[in-house]
């Protein structure tokens, strides 16, 4: 039995790679929603807010659709990191986690445009940063230039080398998508993986 289309609520190519691994076939589309924090707001629901938000700004162009909302912050303490935008900024990030631990909260909404129900989990993930030189961390930002990236760094590249050690359930969660969660939400909605159909 075919399963309902599948639909990636983001153009991030990150997750659009990562949720190519699952071997399944999905489109993507832009969520147009407001980002902004709310006030008094944590990290935590914020990711759990957005996910479902942008999920559902797709929803009425995709009827029938199941669709995938993701969002992420990552934090020092409750202090939310955002994307750097440029090289000052990215600098200044690193430095400030240089050391220090950074979690990331990745939100994640599995919506049946159809039922209009909704599977949401929040994934943490612990990042300890090594401490890194200023030279270090300027070599790092001219090299990968990570301006579009939460905390500042790719993970999936030479980001890898800043770390001391990483801490969590699902290694994909730092990318941006936490494909074990999403495997089960999948599943419950009758999407078998390993069926001869799925695919």
């Amino acid at each position: 039995m075919a399963h309902p289309p599948l639909v990636l609520a983001s153009t991030s190519p990150f997750r659009r790679t990562l949720l190519e691994r699952l071997g399944i076939p999905f489109t993507t589309a832009k969520p147009c929603i407001d980002e902004t924090r709310q006030p008094r707001e944590t990290p935590q629901k914020m990711v759990l807010r957005l996910s479902e938000a942008k999920a559902r700004a797709v929803a009425a162009a995709h009827p029938g659709s199941l669709i995938i909302g993701s969002d992420q912050v990552a934090c020092i303490d409750e202090t939310v990191l955002g994307k750097p935008g440029n090289r000052a900024l990215a600098v200044e990030q690193l430095t400030r986690s240089s050391g220090r631990v950074v979690v990331f909260y990745t939100g994640l909404c599995l919506l049946n445009a159809a039922t209009g129900c909704a599977q949401i989990c929040c994934e943490p993930f612990r990042v300890h940063f090594r401490c890194l030189s200023p030279a270090q961390i300027a070599g790092y930002v001219d090299r990968e230039r990570p301006f579009d990236c939460a905390g500042s760094f790719k993970s999936e590249g030479l980001g890898i080398a800043l770390f001391e050690r990483l801490e969590g359930d699902d290694p994909n969660a730092l990318i941006g998508l936490p494909l074990i969660r999403l495997i089960g939400m999948l599943e419950s909605e009758g999407i078998d993986l390993f069926a001869p159909s799925a695919a």
